[in-house]
């Protein structure tokens, strides 16, 4: 797992897993307490996340909406974006451009 850029932009790639959890909270936590504004994090180059991976996400919106600030997630990979639907947190985060159709559940 990597994290690189600065307290409004991040991006995360790799895994985001059980291993990597502990370093990626802390460098996050980091960028939501140094910045102002919305923090992006950029998930483009990320392979994948597993529960754990999940939790440090919820963990940082919910320190950063205490912050006076908004966590938004942009380049969710598809397969993250079901994941996201199948545990409703798409209502809850927010997801630059929204989500593909394919990840939406159907009607």
């Amino acid at each position: 797992m990597h994290i690189r850029g600065d307290h409004t932009e991040l991006v995360v790639g790799g895994r985001l897993d059980v291993r990597s959890a502990a370093d990626a909270r802390t460098a996050l936590h980091t960028a939501v307490d140094t910045g102002g504004g919305d923090l992006v994090l950029d998930l483009t180059e990320l392979d994948s996340w597993d529960a754990t991976g999940l939790g440090v996400i919820m963990g940082v919106h919910r320190r950063a909406g205490r912050a006076g600030r908004r966590l938004v997630l942009r380049g969710v990979p598809p397969q993250m974006q079901r994941l996201l639907v199948a545990t409703r947190l798409h209502r809850i985060l927010a997801i630059e451009g929204g989500l593909e159709a394919e990840a939406l559940p159907r009607v």
